[in-house]
């Protein structure tokens, strides 16, 4: 018989959580604090006041990238994803537009890509430098793939054998790290053009860091989705919540909302049982899913928190959402959009170092209806409008920032995006400023993608799987390894459910779930 296991929130982190540890036999019991599932991949319906219909937004997260990680959630309950969860591949993946009313798509294909930065900016060897990029992106993916992925890690001793550490081919991995380069350092090596170059930093937007500050090994991300494609969930990104729900229900998992953890026991530094609503619920083991350092502080407390709170850990950036229900489509926009700032050092410095909202900041729109109709009425369109901002520093006052707040970011769109009429085109809109993220999400000062992956040496590392200081004490999602993204968090919840598994001394994982969950360009070579 397996363990009983306690699952705390039901974010992407601890819906994978769940279904994957309810598939290896353990009983599974979810609380979840908001009365729906999902987390952050909660879902936004506003009625359309001029006529029939509604709008339907994404409320979180909506780029889907690495889609074998549910491949593998799937495959571990025997399961295919391609049936329960269809996705759909976006290409082009974003459409940039540039504060010099220049336009270029992000295209998967890497000799396409290149091709297109020589057209856009001729003569400065761009595409040579793209095509290089990608190189040493393939091989940043390489060695994530064998030292940080699909295992509990904290720090490089977690990651590295002795025995192997002077072999040749783990010395070459090690050195292909680049230890003490910033992402922004190794893409201005490759791309010099500024504005092709800002479009590349912002694969650290995933992990809401600032590219002059995330280390290296986070140009990873450039393989990751040029391999591995850009996707959309059928249903959008809330179909990815529901999928994993049903998948931990159908397995027999118990998912339960408006249920908030209040408590953990913990005898002989051992996990016994949490408290919820009153209720005493023992367990052998709990996956939390809630922040990483604000489970420790806030339940754990004790050594256990002072230690976490010692590190230093540094939140991510925080954001503004504007949720915009359109009477009239704008065609020139693809499914997702970046608009650029004028100056990336200026925005970055502004968000990170000073913690002031940024004085022209990067939007990213997702304008699903010309994938997904259904979201928004006929011939209307559900753009959702994401704008970084620093996480909550003492003195931010969002009840008063938020209004002008707001027009700075309309007045972006306005002037960069060629969204001009944008004010008039509104008939509906919903917003979340850091404090309602704050408030909603229950993670650290409003932050979206848990901690930052600042630190160009060791930025990369986050809180563990496997907690060192609580026996039975598993973490996932955004503040734990290997850190925030849709696949990463899923990804957490997968390790966690693992250790967990492998220390209870249970099934492990099936011959179809390992190969479900290799990368496309192994499965390819066979």
């Amino acid at each position: 018989m397996g363990s009983k296991v306690v699952v705390i929130g039901s974010g992407l982190g601890g819906l994978a959580a769940a279904a994957v540890a309810q598939a290896r036999g353990h009983q599974v019991t979810l609380l979840e604090r908001n009365p729906w599932l999902g987390g952050k991949a909660a879902v936004l319906h506003l009625d359309n006041p001029n006529g029939p219909g509604r709008f339907r937004f994404d409320m979180g997260p909506t780029i889907l990238t690495v889609p074998r990680v549910l491949r593998r959630i799937f495959a571990e309950a025997g399961r295919d994803q391609a049936t329960e969860l269809p996705l759909i591949r976006l290409d082009p993946q974003w459409r940039c537009f540039f504060d010099d009313n220049t336009r270029i798509d992000l295209m998967a294909n890497v000799d396409t890509m290149a091709q297109a930065m020589d057209r856009f900016a001729p003569g400065k060897g761009n595409g040579a430098g793209y095509r290089k990029f990608q190189d040493v992106s393939r091989h940043l993916h390489e060695v994530s793939e064998k030292f940080f992925f699909w295992k509990p890690v904290e720090g490089i001793g977690d990651t590295l054998n002795f025995a192997d550490n002077f072999k040749p081919e783990v010395l070459r991995d090690i050195l292909a790290l680049r230890m003490g380069r910033t992402v922004a350092k190794v893409i201005r090596g490759h791309v010099p053009d500024e504005r092709l170059a800002q479009m590349l930093d912002h694969f650290t937007q995933y992990v809401g860091s600032n590219p002059y500050l995330a280390p290296a090994v986070l140009c990873g991300i450039g393989d990751m989705q040029a391999s591995e494609g850009v996707w959309y969930p059928e249903g959008g990104t809330r179909a990815v919540a529901e999928g994993l729900a049903k998948l931990a229900t159908d397995l027999g998992a118990d998912l339960r909302t408006d249920s908030e953890v209040t408590a953990i026991e913990i005898e002989n530094g051992a996990v016994r049982s949490v408290t919820a609503n009153g209720e005493r619920i023992a367990c052998d083991a709990l996956i939390s899913n809630m922040d990483a350092v604000r489970t420790y502080t806030e339940l754990v407390k004790g050594d256990a928190a002072r230690k976490i709170e010692k590190k230093g850990f540094e939140p991510a950036c925080s954001g503004v959402v504007l949720y915009l229900g359109l009477n009239k489509r704008y065609d020139h926009l693809a499914h997702h959009c970046f608009v650029f700032s004028r100056d990336a050092e200026e925005e970055f410095d502004a968000i990170y170092k000073k913690g002031v909202p940024a004085p022209d900041p990067t939007a990213y729109l997702a304008a699903t209806a010309g994938t997904d109709p259904t979201t928004a009425p006929e011939r209307g369109e559900a753009l959702y409008v994401l704008v970084h901002t620093p996480h909550l520093r003492p003195g931010h006052d969002w009840s008063k920032m938020f209004a002008p707040y707001r027009q700075t970011i309309l007045d972006k769109l306005k002037r960069t995006a060629g969204l001009e009429d944008i004010e008039e085109r509104i008939v509906v809109e919903r917003a979340l400023t850091p404090v309602d993220i704050h408030n909603r999400y229950k993670v650290l000062d409003g932050a979206i993608y848990g901690l930052a992956s600042h630190g160009a040496y060791l930025g990369a590392f986050k809180p563990s799987n496997r907690s060192k200081a609580i026996k039975g004490l598993y973490l996932c999602g955004g503040a734990a390894h290997p850190g925030p993204g849709m696949p990463m968090v899923m990804m957490s919840g997968w390790i966690a459910a693992d250790a967990m598994d492998r220390d209870a001394g249970g099934r492990g994982m099936s011959e179809a779930a390992e190969r479900a969950g290799l990368r496309d360009a192994l499965l390819a070579a066979e």
